[in-house]
């Protein structure tokens, strides 16, 4: 063999040797990764129970426990204890219970949150708290809005818009399920332009996607606003929070709407909706008119019981400018009720005292 032969096939030699070397190192570093994925993964594993009532309630009232976000907050409020709530309802709860007696007793357990974010469901029932709208007065009138926008009315994305009599603009948004694209917007607002004033009648908005309020409310400024804050959860613990994070609205690209604008709202305000009554109450020459919003300042989360139902929870909080949580609610700058002998005669007196608020 020449020299030059023997050099190449050492050279090959401890090419492979260092190859297979690599792979070594490779594979033990890949394996200690997984030693040590495996070990964390075995620390935080939630606890297992069994598929029984017991077990069923020991797994809500602990995921509830861990990951829910106004503990802290309805203590304050009203003195919300879980681990009397847990006393209460652990008693009520045997392995001869019916699915219908278990779903009972875990419903009226997520009851004492008071939250309408926070709902269980199974296959023949949903449990839910309704009270932060259903004990207070209605402030709307499906008659009336029918009345109001008679059948002239323009309408996309869920928006119902028209010019009323005394030039001033309505439109009425009953939620924020629906994709409201910027098209949409500039359309709506080039067609209102000629009125002197804006009224947003939002009354009986449940909520839905947090990015169309955004998007509707970012028409009414010009400038960058702080709106509010927002924090998530980091632990287990009632008050394991990250810092607040700000909320900043900014302006849109698209038409902008200049002149005075009035924001209609009741109890029956909530989640999404409550959110763009906090952006608008931020922007200049907007007014809020009616009554108290119904609140629902959490982001939902969702989680499973061993039984297949599932269950949903607020589990980030969200604030005014102010700091303030507006889960239970925001109160409007004019507080205007309608009453029955309001809708007897057909006046919607909530509507009426926006629009002689545009006449001044």
């Amino acid at each position: 063999m020449r020299k030059t032969e023997k050099i190449n096939s050492y050279t090959l030699l401890y090419n492979i040797r260092c190859i297979f070397g690599k792979l070594c190192s490779a594979v033990c570093l890949l394996s200690t990764v997984l030693f040590t994925a495996l070990s964390f993964a075995s620390c935080v594993d939630e606890e297992e129970y069994d598929d029984t009532p017991k077990g069923n309630f020991e797994a809500l009232w602990k995921i509830i426990d861990q990951r829910y976000c106004f503990f802290d907050y309805k203590k304050q409020e009203y003195g919300l204890d879980w681990n009397a709530v847990y006393a209460k309802y652990s008693a009520q709860v045997d392995k001869t219970m019916t699915e219908q007696q278990l779903f009972e007793v875990l419903g009226n357990m997520l009851g004492e949150l008071r939250d309408g974010h926070v709902n269980m469901y199974s296959s023949f029932n949903s449990a839910r708290y309704w009270s932060w709208h259903e004990n207070y007065p209605k402030n709307f009138s499906d008659t009336l809005e029918r009345k109001y926008l008679g059948t002239d009315y323009n309408f996309v994305s869920g928006l119902k818009y028209k010019k009323l009599d005394d030039n001033v603009g309505y439109v009425r948004c009953e939620s924020f399920q629906s994709a409201i694209g910027n098209g949409n917007l500039d359309d709506m607002l080039l067609f209102l332009a000629p009125c002197n004033a804006l009224i947003i009648d939002v009354r009986n908005n449940g909520g839905g996607q947090l990015t169309m309020a955004e998007r509707f409310a970012a028409r009414f400024t010009n400038r960058e606003l702080l709106v509010g804050y927002m924090q998530h959860k980091t632990g287990t613990g009632h008050s394991d929070f990250s810092k607040l994070k700000e909320q900043k609205l900014k302006p849109s690209n698209g038409i902008r709407w200049q002149k005075r604008v009035y924001v209609l709202t009741n109890r029956s305000v909530y989640s999404a909706a409550n959110e763009f009554v906090k952006y608008m109450k931020c922007c200049p020459q907007v007014i809020v008119i009616g009554d108290k919003t119904g609140g629902g300042a959490g982001m939902p989360f969702s989680s499973e019981l061993p039984n297949g139902w599932s269950v949903r929870f607020s589990a980030c909080p969200m604030y005014d400018k102010d700091k303030q949580s507006t889960e239970f609610g925001i109160e409007p700058d004019c507080n205007v009720g309608l009453g029955d002998a309001d809708v007897a005669r057909g006046v919607d007196s909530i509507i009426e005292f926006a629009r002689s608020m545009a006449k001044q």
